[in-house]
């Protein structure tokens, strides 16, 4: 397990996802439920200020601020202790490296940093285990940019990333090696959209309501468990989701001829599964906690270029 303690402090990057929270080591859905007393039958419990939050049980829904409400910070809490049970620790201090999408970076840094940074020290439990942390910095990236950073300078002529999550879809424009500041977009075209058009189809064609998770499962592998002409059905909507996946990057000037698509987030397995792509033009980055892993490393990156200054 790698890691990485900056003058003794444990940075931990974590990925705000709709659909799941990421960190360097550890994936869980993105769901909060809260309760007033303890639900007896849960067991993701996270126990705080004498109230009881039951952890990944469904996905998040999507906002357009993730500082709303107090969902993602507890899921924060929750990421954090995954983290310190990984090491055995109870107790740490800890740096925050996190991200935003792309578009909303500037208007929206600095709110979820105090948002974040709430309170500077925290005492709750999780999973029935105590923890204590303080949180000594929160550092803010832009989001799926995080994944390549470290490979930009091997970037040559026009590239375009596409972080496609549960609830958006990312993209940014990417000139030998340089971030295009102009051509950054967000789109409310995750992957829950095509979850639900499959939902809606087959209830429409079938008469049937198939859990989410039958859906999503199928999404990820490609194959289910479920009768063929419901199978043929959810194999039809994905495809036509790809399609439209490619038609937006095609809005924002994406030509395979001209341009070497780099594809992160939990829709590079629908990519992967159902769409129709030139492999030598496209790149799909399978792991999913890429961009939380990117984040530490741009923490890291900074505070070498401070202590060099």
């Amino acid at each position: 397990m790698k890691d990485l303690y900056i003058d003794g402090k444990l940075v931990i990057g974590v990925d705000h996802g709709y659909g799941n929270m990421k960190t360097r080591n550890t994936v869980f859905k993105s769901g909060v439920k809260k309760y007033s007393e303890d639900p007896a039958i849960a067991t993701n419990v996270l126990q705080l200020d004498g109230m009881y939050y039951v952890i990944g049980e469904s996905h998040k829904v999507f906002i357009a601020n993730k500082n709303a409400d107090d969902d993602y910070y507890i899921l924060t809490l929750a990421a954090v202790a995954k983290e310190l049970e990984l090491r055995g620790l109870r107790s740490a201090d800890v740096i925050l490296a996190v991200g935003l999408p792309l578009h909303w970076m500037s208007k929206q840094k600095d709110s979820f940093r105090d948002y974040l940074m709430r309170s500077r020290e925290v005492s709750y439990r999780y999973c029935g285990q105590y923890y204590h942390i303080r949180i000594c910095d929160v550092a803010i990236y832009p989001q799926g940019y995080a994944a390549i950073a470290a490979s930009l300078q091997d970037y040559k002529g026009v590239h375009m990333l596409a972080d496609i999550g549960n609830g958006t879809m990312n993209t940014l424009v990417i000139t030998n090696g340089r971030p295009v500041s102009d051509k950054k977009y967000t789109d409310k075209i995750g992957v829950h959209e095509c979850v639900k058009k499959i939902m809606n189809e087959v209830q429409a064609e079938c008469g049937k309501i198939p859990d989410e998770s039958v859906i999503e499962d199928f999404l990820i592998s490609g194959t289910s468990e479920v009768s063929e002409r419901i199978q043929a059905v959810m194999h039809r909507e994905a495809v036509k989701y790809t399609e439209m996946i490619f038609d937006k990057l095609s809005e924002y000037e994406y030509d395979p001829e001209l341009v070497k698509l780099h594809i992160i987030g939990g829709g590079g397995c629908l990519i992967r599964n159902f769409g129709k792509y030139d492999t030598s033009s496209v790149e799909i980055i399978e792991d999913i906690c890429a961009t939380a892993k990117g984040y530490e490393e741009l923490y890291n990156a900074q505070h070498i270029l401070r202590k060099g200054a």
